[in-house]
């Protein structure tokens, strides 16, 4: 089902980006395909997904770039699409995501643990543990400190528990943001509801179109 999504996802992705709609009721494969296609259209917008990528050239890629530096690739394990890529204090290590009914989380350290908290699309994911990876030290009890399970097929840092610390996104070259873009991020960045700016609704429908900092 994930498989097919996906599919569909790439054969259409360039009708330009949608919002996710609210979870209905009935949960089913056209839930699904909306939800992961809206996920992937965020991904395309965002400049920082690197689409397929092995795991040798998502660690060469994070080698040399500071602690916090993140992206976000296709997964190379079967049951998972995403893979999010990060360099640590111990090296690039690798978590994948899970997905389940429109529903997008990290996957754990145990099967036994609750889930951690989960989001609607993959760059609210993201965004949400950016902007924890700003808190001090000191407060390091936060979710953005849970320890994880590193992607066993792409982990530099095996053995570590190490934080998630999400700072820097790595643009994929060639994709980086346009002066377009980057305007629509500082504003999202700054407005509190950049939806109710007395702007032309095409400027309103572009700020809708990726409602995100990052």
């Amino acid at each position: 089902m994930v498989a097919r999504a996906m599919s569909l996802f790439r054969q259409e992705k360039d009708k330009g980006p949608c919002c996710p709609p609210a979870p209905p009721s009935a949960w089913g494969p056209s839930e699904d395909y909306r939800s992961i296609t809206a996920t992937f259209q965020y991904l395309e917008t965002s400049g920082w997904y690197w689409g397929p990528m092995s795991v040798s050239d998502a660690q060469e890629a994070l080698l040399r770039k500071s602690e916090g530096t993140f992206l976000m690739r296709d997964s190379n394990h079967p049951k998972h699409m995403l893979t999010l890529s990060v360099k640590t204090c111990c090296g690039p290590t690798s978590v994948r995501i899970e997905y389940s009914r429109g529903s997008f989380w990290l996957d754990s350290i145990a099967a036994g643990q609750p889930r951690m908290q989960t989001f609607p699309d993959v760059v609210s994911l993201v965004q949400h543990y950016m902007t924890l990876g700003h808190v001090p030290q000191s407060h390091t009890h936060s979710d953005m400190y849970q320890r994880t399970k590193p992607d066993p097929s792409g982990d530099a840092a095996r053995g570590c528990d190490v934080p998630l610390k999400l700072m820097f996104p790595l643009h994929k070259p060639g994709g980086f943001p346009s002066l377009r873009h980057l305007t629509r991020l500082a504003i999202n960045r700054h407005a509190s509801c950049p939806d109710q700016l007395p702007l032309p609704k095409l400027l309103l429908r572009y700020l809708q179109d990726y409602p995100f900092h990052i």
